[in-house]
């Protein structure tokens, strides 16, 4: 599903995001990305969808060659992959519905269909009665479960998630990672970068830890 090979990043030239960087996660898998503030968790996620390109090295998803993908490819290579992002980037100026809905009618879906689906899905991360309410009017938990509903919504074969309880107290982290092992049971793959030793001591998965750019633990519980 997801292959990473001899992959470096370097936004300076005395200094390097990720080096000589390898790895390969499998269809249906849920892996952790750890590390200390630095370790390049965050540019890898970027490189994942697109947002970044590696400054050398190949990177396929559903083997797709992401690395040589032209700009105008790149959108359609998202719409099968979900992000969430540590600070939630909802609309603050449209409703949980219409937030879920975006990626949808960027899709072209019908009306009907965008209204079931979006129901669904807010149903799933318990926030149904809520999809009329704006963004600013929820709690933290219930923002990145609205996040988290936009990113399940088209029902990606990856989900990538930033540090998406980094600002989320205890029980709001354990309803989001929740969150998290389901779609993993729909088929989702999941990466999920934290620097959350609890969690990941909690909800065992693959743990691949970075520092200073490298891979320095790839194991298995």
């Amino acid at each position: 599903m997801i292959q990473v090979y001899n992959v470096c990043k370097a936004y300076r030239k005395d200094s390097a995001a990720l080096q000589d960087l390898n790895l390969k996660v499998s269809r249906g898998e849920f892996a952790y990305i750890t590390g200390p503030s630095g370790a390049g968790k965050s540019t890898l996620l970027k490189m994942l969808y697109a947002a970044e390109k590696p400054s050398r090295g190949q990177i396929l998803i559903n083997g797709q060659n992401v690395t040589r993908m032209g700009v105008r490819k790149i959108p359609h290579l998202r719409r099968n992959i979900g992000v969430i992002f540590q600070d939630f980037k909802l609309l603050n100026s449209r409703t949980v519905f219409e937030n879920v809905a975006f990626p949808l009618e960027i899709l072209g879906k019908k009306r009907f269909e965008v209204s079931k689906k979006v129901y669904q899905t807010l149903k799933l991360v318990g926030l149904e009665h809520k999809l009329q309410r704006y963004p600013l009017e929820l709690s933290g938990g219930e923002q990145q479960r609205v996040a988290v509903a936009r990113a399940l919504v088209v029902d990606p074969l990856v989900l990538l998630a930033d540090e998406p309880t980094g600002n989320l107290d205890p029980e709001a982290t354990l309803e989001i990672v929740e969150l998290f092992k389901i779609a993993n049971a729909r088929g989702s793959t999941v990466l999920l970068a934290t620097h959350d030793r609890g969690m990941i001591q909690r909800f065992p998965r693959r743990i691949i830890s970075l520092e200073n750019g490298r891979i320095v633990e790839d194991r298995t519980p």
